[in-house]
């Protein structure tokens, strides 16, 4: 029921604050082109364009050909994104974490992948990131500009936050992984062109001076802010003709997580000598099975009760495409997601450290005992079986 409160309260502002707007100078599809943020013309690329996805998987593939590889992809959540860091710390105790050939990651999942790519080593700030009081005022709300402004929350604190854990070492620890052939991908949500972003977070630390920070921390903000709670990230890009200033908001707005490009997966999956097939792991920071609830029948319970079915439902959805197609193509596939008999507020947005950390030790404790890790039900070995025993 708090997570119903917290939405029609969502839901109430939106009403009140639909006349706010972010100032920016329009465009058309025509001023499009081939733009890209000024002096990092090959840091992206559409999930929609797949030549471009084609170009960044024979990349990979060049640097990886000939062994096993490891993809993690951490999904959204908002505060529940401390269940997908105490997994990372107690899988790093219980010893057997690999190291990551590909981490990718949208919304909060945004904000722990850098963590993830760089391993164990990192494994204290990305727990301090997500259990200290630094994220108590993620929800910074506002005052009388609520009516003028196009969030319910201003995003100081989350941009604070940012700057705090992501700071030089971090990005050069970054490019020093990509150069290995490692790669980190951070999905936004472009809302002009309602397409998935992939950035690849390497390529723009490789660049290594203060505007690649500044992008870098910029590109997690905007996979973190969730459209109406916090502002939109405006990125400048260059155009044939001018500069544009594009709308960026959270990832989770055009997939709930994302692997990595189909045409990367088909050349990478299959055991490559002796080394065995590669294997997906999947952080979900959330529920994703239904549980009963009783609705009341105001409109903002049924469509804050109507909200909650139709996130998890996209996310069974996607667990079982992607690990239908993993399978079919000789990877292995897994994922964990907050135990559906577990107690408390994931509406994501309980930002308050009593909550944070016990969703962390949670996670912490899953995940050093290996309990976390679920397979999908394969319909097809269903199917099989049943056909036998008739």
């Amino acid at each position: 029921m708090r997570a119903f409160r917290l939405l029609a309260a969502l839901m109430l502002a939106f009403a009140l604050s639909a006349c706010g707007t972010v100032s920016r100078e329009a465009f058309t599809a025509q001023d499009l082109g081939a733009v890209a943020p000024k002096g990092l013309s090959d840091v992206r690329f559409s999930a929609a364009d797949p030549a471009a996805s084609l170009k960044f998987a024979q990349d990979v593939h060049r640097h990886t050909a000939g062994r096993k590889v490891n993809v993690l992809a951490i999904s959204g959540g908002g505060s529940n994104g401390a269940y997908g860091a105490g997994v990372l710390v107690g899988w790093t105790e219980a010893g057997n974490r690999p190291d990551f050939d590909i981490v990718t990651g949208v919304s909060t999942g945004a904000l722990t992948a850098p963590f993830a790519f760089l391993g164990k080593d990192w494994d204290r700030r990305l727990t301090e990131a997500y259990t200290s009081e630094a994220a108590d005022r993620i929800l910074e709300r506002r005052g009388l500009d609520l009516f003028f402004t196009a969030s319910i929350f201003r995003n100081n604190a989350l941009r604070d936050l940012v700057a705090k854990y992501v700071d030089p070492p971090l990005l050069y620890a970054v490019a020093i992984e990509h150069a290995k052939g490692r790669r980190l991908m951070i999905a936004t949500t472009n809302l002009d062109t309602e397409q998935a972003m992939i950035w690849d977070m390497g390529a723009i630390a490789s660049r290594g001076d203060a505007a690649a920070l500044q992008l870098f921390r910029e590109v997690l903000v905007a996979s973190a802010s969730i459209p109406g709670v916090f502002p939109p990230s405006l990125i400048e890009v260059e155009g044939p003709n001018r500069t544009l200033s594009e709308m960026h908001v959270d990832g989770s707005v055009t997939t709930p997580f994302f692997v990595a490009p189909e045409t990367l997966l088909l050349s990478i999956l299959p055991g490559q000598d002796k080394t065995g097939p590669g294997e997906v792991s999947v952080i979900v920071n959330g529920q994703i099975d239904g549980g009963f609830g009783f609705t009341k029948g105001d409109a903002l319970s049924i469509v804050g009760r109507s909200w909650i079915a139709m996130n998890k439902a996209q996310m069974r959805t996607h667990l079982t495409a992607n690990a239908a197609f993993t399978r079919r193509n000789g990877g292995v596939f897994r994922y964990t997601a907050i135990p559906d008999d577990a107690k408390g507020d994931f509406s994501g947005l309980d930002f308050a450290s009593e909550g944070r950390r016990a969703l962390f030790k949670l996670g912490h404790d899953l995940g050093k005992s290996g309990a976390a890790w679920v397979a999908p039900t394969d319909p097809t070995s269903e199917a099989k079986s049943a056909d036998r025993a008739s």
